[in-house]
């Protein structure tokens, strides 16, 4: 099964397809972008992954004058032609080409990418035993920033901490501040159950609302358990009686080490294991 990439509308194989070296997303990370999979052939929470696109654009002034509509075409017609039984995509806008300098004025028009590749599901294994998660210190505050709340292509502190990460072993990067508050994942949104409690960073923290952060919150209010947005420290999340991970890809995955430390009673707690339940149930209903 081959991998299809379109650009700006024009659909080929992987190989062939190429951006210009000058295209501000390769140059500066100047481009925002959102990863969809499919359940049954068909793209999840797509209306909410190109909302937040959108609203990503719209944080770093890339202009969409047509809107949604040319990259949500894209997407259904590369994954028809992919042809996957399901599959991974990735969505793309930059800001375009233009002469190199920093200037955002430079930039001709927006490009759309998408790329469609098979979907890899995670080993099963992890869903049951729970994975390792390590501690990473960057230089962040927590607080907002000029590009808090856009998922950007700009990933390099994400890139370095997951890079730390594997290196110790571990599955997922956790970024914490100075100050100990714990933020978010290299790529996922963290929960922790404490006392009967679900609980998460809050959005002011600086992380990126996720999807399958959102629809947590759903799938935890019907299932009768309490969830708060709250900040959590580095003692906080050692002391946790059930963490998990959330992401597109991820759905809703146990953790079951914290560095050296085991989380709980080292297996996948009862809340993470129900909630991964519903969630799967929703996404294929």
């Amino acid at each position: 099964m081959t991998t299809k990439v379109s650009i700006d509308g024009l659909i080929q194989d992987e190989a062939a397809a190429m951006i210009p070296v000058t295209d501000r997303g390769f140059l500066y990370g100047d481009s925002v972008y959102e990863v969809v999979r499919t359940y049954g052939g068909k793209p999840f929470a797509l209306t909410e992954h190109l909302d937040r696109l959108h609203q990503s654009a719209a944080r770093l002034s890339i202009s969409l004058p047509e809107g949604l509509e040319p990259i949500s075409r894209d997407i259904h017609a590369t994954l028809d032609a992919a042809g996957h039984p399901e599959s991974y995509v990735r969505a793309i806008i930059t800001r375009g080409s233009g002469p190199i300098g920093l200037d955002p004025g430079l930039a001709d028009r927006p490009r759309r990418v998408v790329i469609v590749a098979p979907f890899q599901p995670l080993p099963a294994l992890w869903y049951d035993e729970g994975v390792s998660i390590h501690l990473v210190v960057t230089g962040r505050s927590g607080g907002p920033t000029l590009v808090a709340g856009a998922k950007s292509g700009n990933y390099l502190v994400n890139v370095l901490a997951l890079g730390v990460a594997r290196a110790q072993g571990a599955h997922e990067a956790i970024l914490v501040d100075h100050d100990e508050r714990v933020t978010e994942g290299a790529t996922s949104n963290l929960f922790l159950v404490s006392d009967g409690e679900l609980l998460t960073p809050p959005l002011s923290a600086g992380i990126l609302e996720g999807i399958t952060r959102h629809k947590v919150f759903g799938l935890a209010a019907a299932a009768g358990y309490p969830v708060h947005e709250k900040v959590i420290h580095r003692r906080e999340l050692l002391s946790a009686d059930e963490i998990f991970l959330t992401s597109t890809l991820r759905e809703i995955l146990p953790v079951q080490r914290v560095d050296d430390q085991q989380v709980g009673s080292g297996c996948p707690g009862p809340m993470s294991r129900r909630l991964l339940e519903e969630y799967r149930v929703a996404a294929l209903a």
